[in-house]
């Protein structure tokens, strides 16, 4: 007869299971509550310690580390001496092992102490994972809930599982307790740059592809964490792209710089238009009137609930995704019409500390840039004013977004024109100035991610009439830049904080 030990936390069809494993002539050997269940529903099973001759001890803490368990779950079926040893000790072999862990994932972020959260480290759970797992020449290892029906159909088909199907098992179970120990790790250390970087994530989904067709890609969540792009709800449209993905954490993140109304519209991963309006409404119409080109296809964020007013504006413009905390009822009502207009609800708040970049053969991981300068260093004769500083600064938060080199020139909490991805800065300071010089508008401020290397910038800007600059500073230049401001009567100010964005 065929032994099964069975040790579950989570009990989702469990019951149907044991019924099939009884009905093949499997035996089953059960802990604690899921004793209870299987002999509650009159499924034949055996207690834990009837094998081991050991009663569970320490509030649970140990029930299974005993050798009846694990030199039944070990033993090579194929080794005369293992086989010579468990029947010497009265040790029946294991053939297959049901165990899900504690929910100590699912517990992660939700306010329990540090002492209730050890609570949820399991220690024997993992232990006969990996021993099954090690063994499965001759083990099933069953981790997951999601493959009951995989091996009941196998029984049924053979008698057994296929070694393949063993082997493929085996590997989910390292795969799953490396998470798990990752995630501890994180829990416990709470260090951003351990010695070791074990990651906990989860596939939520395959996507199509990635940034192009040929790509293939996946969607995985952080377990240790919640976060903008982990829990948000889809509220209707076509399934999220790899692009679409990154495209919306960009935008999100950059209306969320700001306490005011904000909107950002984002194309390839670059913000295009980024607007403050008293209303939802005027916010939006800000950030498309900033780009009306780029934002066709593109992604729309709010950091406000999306009312009707501004659904109706939002209709008349094709585009992949509008992001926000909320959306009003008359606002869903309005969008419904668009059935490909994916509309995304985000629940949790920003909580990205990290981000990684992967090279060839490694992992760069670094600091998210949420810094904003607080302090700020007149370094010219004319000090701007307190409009102009309040719209240097907003011009900031928007520029720390956009790919290097960055210029940003904004008006009235406005940004008009975006020069992105330039290999040097003057292109990218006469493509933003362009963009905003059609616009016809005054009051115009410039802010730049990096340092100018040469007063180029600075001439450029005073031909097109803006009227106050921030920028680093930093460069052996700078004097020159300085000297430049003065001689057109423009303000600057250095903040001493560089927004690289590669």
């Amino acid at each position: 007869m065929k032994r099964a030990l069975i040790s579950v936390s989570d009990k989702t069809h469990l019951i149907d299971f044991a019924k099939f494993l009884v009905s093949k002539g499997y035996e089953i050997i059960s802990t604690g509550g899921t004793y209870k269940l299987l002999k509650d529903n009159e499924i034949s099973v055996i207690e834990i310690d009837k094998i081991t001759h050991f009663p569970e001890m320490l509030d649970g803490r140990v029930k299974t580390l005993h050798p009846n368990i694990h030199g039944g779950i070990l033993a090579l079926r194929d080794n005369e001496n293992h086989l010579k040893t468990i029947a010497e000790h009265q040790i029946q072999p294991i053939d297959l092992v049901v165990v899900n862990l504690y929910p100590f994932f699912e517990k992660m972020n939700t306010g329990l102490s540090e002492m209730e959260m050890i609570e949820f480290i399991d220690i024997g759970g993992p232990s006969m994972l990996r021993s099954a797992a090690k063994n499965f020449k001759s083990v099933t290892v069953i981790s997951q809930i999601e493959d009951y029906p995989w091996v009941m159909n196998e029984i049924s088909k053979h008698g057994d599982t296929t070694l393949e199907t063993r082997k493929f098992l085996a590997g989910k179970v390292f795969n799953l307790t490396s998470a798990y120990d990752a995630a501890i790790s994180s829990y416990i250390l709470q260090n951003d740059y351990p010695q070791y970087l074990n990651l906990s994530y989860e596939k939520v989904s395959d996507l199509r592809y990635g940034e192009n067709p040929h790509q293939k890609s996946a969607f995985y969540i952080d377990k240790t964490k919640n976060g903008a792009m982990r829990d948000f709800e889809q509220l209707q449209g076509k399934e999220l792209s790899f692009n679409n993905f990154r495209d919306m954490d960009m935008a999100y993140k950059v209306v969320n710089e700001f306490s005011e109304i904000a909107c950002c519209a984002v194309k390839h991963s670059t913000p295009c238009g980024v607007a403050l309006g008293s209303t939802i409404a005027e916010a939006y119409q800000r950030t498309f009137d900033c780009d009306p080109v780029s934002i066709f296809g593109g992604i729309v964020a709010f950091n406000r609930e999306v009312d009707k007013e501004t659904a109706e504006r939002l209709k008349s413009v094709f585009l992949e995704i509008v992001i926000a905390p909320s959306f009003t009822n008359e606002a869903l009502k309005v969008f419904s019409t668009k059935k490909n207009l994916r509309l995304i609800k985000v629940k949790n708040p920003l909580e990205d500390t990290v981000e990684f970049i992967k090279v060839d053969g490694g992992l760069l991981v670094q600091d998210r840039d949420r810094a904003s300068a607080s302090e700020f260093n007149t370094v010219t004769k004319s000090a701007p004013t307190e409009e102009q500083l309040s719209n240097l600064i907003f011009a900031q938060k928007i520029v720390k977004h956009a790919k290097s080199n960055a210029i940003v020139v904004a008006s009235e909490k406005q940004a008009i024109g975006i020069g992105a991805g330039q290999t040097n800065r003057i292109w990218a300071a006469e493509q933003a100035i362009e963009r905003a010089r059609e616009k016809r508008t005054e009051k115009l401020v410039l802010a730049s991610d990096a340092f100018f290397p040469f007063r180029d910038v600075v001439d450029v800007s005073a031909e097109n009439g803006i009227t106050a600059i921030i920028q680093p500073g930093g460069s052996i230049r700078d004097q020159e830049s300085i000297d430049a401001c003065n001689e057109y009567g423009i303000p600057m100010i250095f903040t001493g904080v560089r927004h690289f964005k590669h």
